[in-house]
């Protein structure tokens, strides 16, 4: 099943369920790989990687079937696209626990024991595939962040929604302006990574 992704990237922009599933089968174990590493220094009580990697594959489906990613024809670009959405998954979890510790910083659960646990070993890091390994995925993912942090907010909106595969037309349409307006912004961002060691 996982040596016919293309096959399945078709079917899936088609929306159907069962592409979805074969896929899911494919990388669930990757994902949440990708998003235990990027939840490593996060408390696990309140959403796990295995949320993060779950939501990540949904909105990707989702995407997929809106026609969303243009550039999707083999499991490279499926995989950077899943990092990707996963790496942002799992950035907003961990915003959204920070801030939730500072409005209560007394949450409990059982899983405050999670860090006992011991961790599969080995796992999905002794195969070795076409795609990027999951470190390689997450360094990856922090170095985009460390791109994303040098925007304003509306900068930063603008190249999340293109990196999710999102048109000119479409950003413009999400954010309530003009295609030009999007180009301009497009163009500030590409100036200041451009500056960027």
């Amino acid at each position: 099943m996982c040596d016919d992704i293309s096959v399945w990237l078709e079917r899936i922009v088609e929306g159907d369920p069962t592409a979805a599933d074969v896929l899911w089968q494919c990388y669930w174990e990757k994902l949440i790989t990708v998003a235990r590493q990027k939840l490593k220094s996060s408390r696990r009580r309140v959403a796990d990687e295995e949320d993060v990697a779950l939501s990540a594959f949904n909105s990707f489906c989702q995407g997929a079937a809106q026609g969303r990613f243009p550039d999707l024809n083999d499991r490279r670009d499926l995989w950077k696209i899943l990092v990707t959405i996963t790496a942002r998954k799992a950035s907003a979890q961990h915003r959204r626990e920070h801030a939730a510790k500072r409005a209560d910083h007394d949450l409990r659960g059982e899983s405050v024991f999670g860090h006992a646990k011991q961790e599969p070993g080995g796992g999905i890091d002794r195969f070795v595939g076409l795609e990027p390994s999951p470190e390689f995925a997450v360094m990856a993912a922090e170095q985009c962040e460390q791109l994303l942090a040098k925007l304003d907010e509306r900068q930063r909106q603008v190249a999340l929604l293109r990196l999710e595969g999102y048109r000119l037309a479409e950003i413009a349409e999400r954010l309530e302006c003009v295609p030009a307006t999007v180009r301009r912004q497009i163009h500030r961002i590409q100036a200041k990574w451009s500056e960027v060691d």
